[in-house]
Formats: structure tokens, sequence, C-alpha cells
């Protein structure tokens, strides 16, 4: 099979880390934004779908974080109504479906809908409508996926544990778990650790944003302190992966082929071992990792690496809109700049699969009558 872009969008795929306000469709921006009365960035000419869409990409790439910040004030700033949040969120699940999503966490922080009156119960069930929606239309269109929610609190502001309970509340009516994001520095996990003990006391499934733009203390918070099932993004674990006497940032390039070669040129630190041996999910964001400088480029992003040391790896967008993505773009990009092969595609939407806050029987079946078929098939395509 050769691994085009429409091959590989063919292939069923499992995501793990999108952010509902990091993927709403331009033109969906530009329409709410004339409805509310919300101001946007873009005037005269430029102010098209496709111009929106270039000023997102072009100010989530300008290196600046003011800017790249700027670019969410636009997309939460038209979910504030309950017609908003239902509508963005089915024309996500519509748009991961036709990318071959068969299925989705979607991620989102309810906190950050509050402005047009809504309480934090009525956001959610306006999004739960949404996926439902969504789910019923995909189907239709013979895109079968199943989304289920994340529900995010923002690590800078106090509602953690209302979040989690509403989690909780949430749990058998369409929200797979709890989330927390935004910026690591200076906002370690362990600052809610009232909010993660009860989703622990309530045998419920979280993730944290770890490992990201702060370092290894930030993945040890989440894991040692908090108990994260998962850990969002997770990159600078490699912070604590030895290679020729440094570690595998000074030389990523280097280290990417030496763990293809010879794995055994590479020493894992306590932390990284840890990780790798209780087989901690990373949801990994190559597009965005390089985006925020996490990652230098493609085919030096640790992704390769870690997955050539068997670590529980992921393939994820994050912000589908920012990023100018998808997860037909993520899986060409490392096909085309990477060198991963079929067998590597396969292995990491499995490890998602696996992976994902979904019942163990539901998650089987998606592996079993779905993912490897599909897979097995498209070997001797």
């Amino acid at each position: 099979m050769i691994l085009d872009e429409a091959a590989i969008r063919s292939l069923p795929k499992v995501l793990l880390h999108d952010h509902l306000d990091g993927g709403v469709r331009p033109a969906t921006v530009l329409e709410i934004a004339d409805e509310v009365g919300h101001e946007l960035p873009v005037i005269g000419d430029e102010r098209t779908a496709e111009g929106l869409a270039r000023w997102f990409r072009e100010s989530a790439d300008s290196g600046s974080l003011v800017r790249y910040l700027e670019t969410f004030v636009h997309t939460v700033g038209v979910m504030q109504t309950a017609p908003a949040l239902r509508r963005v969120a089915r024309e996500s699940v519509l748009d991961l479906a036709r990318d071959g999503v068969v299925y989705a966490e979607s991620r989102y922080a309810p906190e950050q809908h509050l402005e047009g009156g809504l309480t934090l119960e009525q956001v959610v069930d306006e999004v739960n409508a949404g996926f439902r929606e969504g789910e019923e239309q995909a189907a239709a269109e013979g895109h079968p996926i199943v989304v289920r929610a994340l529900l995010t609190a923002m690590r800078h502001a106090a509602k953690s544990r209302e979040i989690a309970e509403l989690a909780v509340r949430y749990r058998d009516k369409g929200a797979a778990g709890f989330d927390i994001a935004g910026a690591e520095a200076g906002h370690p996990p362990s600052r809610h650790l009232d909010a993660f003990e009860y989703l622990r006391r309530e045998n419920a499934h979280f993730t944290i944003h770890a490992g990201e733009a702060f370092g290894l203390p930030s993945i040890w918070e989440a894991l040692q302190w908090c108990g994260a099932d998962r850990l969002g993004h997770g990159v600078r674990i490699v912070d604590d992966i030895g290679f020729r006497g440094a570690t595998v940032t000074d030389d990523p390039l280097a280290a990417n082929q030496a763990a293809r070669e010879d794995p055994s040129q590479l020493r894992l630190g306590r932390l990284a071992a840890f990780v790798r041996d209780t087989r901690v999910p990373l949801e990994m964001c190559p597009h965005s990792n390089v985006q925020t400088g996490a990652a230098p480029s493609i085919a030096a992003h640790p992704i390769t690496l870690l997955a050539r040391l068997r670590y529980r790896i992921t393939l994820n967008t994050d912000n589908r809109l920012m990023s100018d993505t998808s997860m037909t773009r993520e899986m060409h990009a490392l096909v085309s700049e990477a060198g991963w092969e079929l067998d590597d595609l396969r292995w990491v939407t499995t490890n998602a699969m696996k992976s994902a806050f979904l019942p163990f029987d539901e998650r089987l079946e998606l592996i079993e009558q779905t993912i490897k078929p599909a897979y097995a098939a498209a070997a001797y395509a």
C-alpha cells in the first residue's frame, strides 16, 4: 500500500487529545461572530473563511505566546451560546469521522463557556447533544464514530474540584473522564490534589497536561502525586533519556536513528523507565509540539524515538485549527518525514484504543472488529 494522504485517510484512527475549541471550522467562527457581534482580527478582503484560517495558522506559527493565546479568544468567544456549542460539537464530530477517526475523546473546559449565561450543566448538555447529532449524521454518511467528552479544568483557576464532580456526574452520559490544562510553569498539577483524590475515590479516569512546556517535574507530579492515567503530551520525558553522555534533546535526529538501529545506546533514567515499565500512555501531538517549540521538527520529534523504545505512544492533533492539521496529516507527516510505515500506524492506533477511557469490552470490539481488519486489508492492498 502506498501511504499517500488518500490511503491514510481511509485507515481507521483513534484520537485521544483534541481540543474542541481548537478545532472549530473557520467558516463557523465567522458566521457565529456575525450573529453574536464578536469582533474578529481580520477585516476587508481577509474577512473570509480562508483569510481567517490563515490568520489562525500564522498566529499559532508566529513564535509569540501572546498571539498564540489570542487565537483561543476568538474560538471560545463564539462558543458562548447553546446553539453555538451544539453546532461546534456536531461539526467537530463530522470533520473527525470524514478523516477516518473511529473513536475520539474531545476535551473542553466548561468553565470557559459561561459568558452567555449558561450553567456548567447546560454547557455539557449542549456539547453532548452536538456530539450525538454528529455521530448520527456521520453514521448515515457511512463513517461511524464514537465520541466521548473529557471535561477540562484550567490549572490557573480554582474550579478543578467542581469540574471533577461534573465529570463524575456525567460519566454515564457521555463524559469519559477529566483533564487539566493551561500553562504548566508556575501552575503545578499538585495544586489540584483535592480534585484528583476525589476522582480516584470515585474510580474515575483522568489525564493531565504534563511535560509539554515544562519538564520532568511536571511529569513526576502528574504521575506520582496526582495519579494520572495518561499524560497529555509528555514529550519532555526525553529529558530523562541519556544518549552519548548527554540527553536525547541535544541531538534528537541521531538519537532517533540510534533507537531504530541499536536501542542499547540509550539510557533511561528512573522516571523514563517508570513511564515505560508501567505503560503510561503518552498523548503526543507532533505538529503542535513543533509550533510551540517542544520539538524542533517532525523528523526529530521524540515520538519516533519513544515508539522505537516501545513506550505506550498515541498520536493526536491537539488543536486542528491552529495547527492546520488532522489525523491524516499527522500520520502522513510521520510517514514522509520520519520513516514511519503501515505497521507503525497500526501499532499507534491500537495503543490509543487500548488507552481510551472507554469500557474494556467496547475498546476490544473496536480493535477486533474495526482496526485490525482494516489494517490487515491495507497490508495486502
